[in-house]
């Protein structure tokens, strides 16, 4: 599969460990870009790397605080952090969504819900051991100031466009 564009909202607080995990499960998928956001919640992936789409999506909410604290499970394994409160970021991909209608989130295989992937389980790691080793970073705050238009793609992940949360009113 060749790489893709995604629409997200990076986390500095948990830069450090998600791009921990990420060389521990393939260092292809770290990027160079000082301004890739590998720990990041999602606003619609894939998505056209169309940097109108990128601006017009952004302007749609205002900046928002939010703050990582409570952890879940997907029923695939899928251990992320759900961001409180999420409304701001429910509110950015249902206008990713109308602005593209044609494009099927997670390639059809999951409704959007607002989360910071961490890890999944498997051998040796499970919700306690990753929550375990996130103590010192977590609760984690953050400002949602930005949307990031991203490539993902082995040994190609980088930033294709920035644009600045607008005033909410479009």
């Amino acid at each position: 599969m060749g790489g893709h564009a995604v629409l997200l909202i990076g986390v500095p607080a948990l830069e450090g460990w998600i791009r921990e995990r990420t060389a521990f499960y393939d260092a292809s998928f770290l990027s160079a870009d000082p301004r890739f956001a590998h720990a990041h919640i999602t606003i619609l992936a894939p998505c056209p790397p169309d940097l109108t789409l990128l601006t017009r999506v952004a302007a749609t909410v205002a900046p928002f605080d939010f703050t990582l604290r409570r952890c879940g499970q997907f029923p695939d394994g899928t251990i992320h952090l759900i961001p409180e409160p999420a409304d701001g970021f429910t509110a950015l991909t249902a206008a990713a969504r109308a602005a593209a209608p044609h494009i099927r989130p997670y390639w059809g295989r999951a409704e959007p819900a607002p989360h910071l992937t961490l890890d999944r389980t498997g051998p040796g790691v499970s919700v306690a051991s990753t929550l375990s080793s996130l103590a010192d970073v977590v609760p984690a705050r953050g400002r949602a100031e930005e949307l990031l238009l991203t490539w993902w793609e082995s040994d190609r992940c980088r930033v294709l466009g920035a644009a600045p949360l607008g005033d909410g009113t479009n």
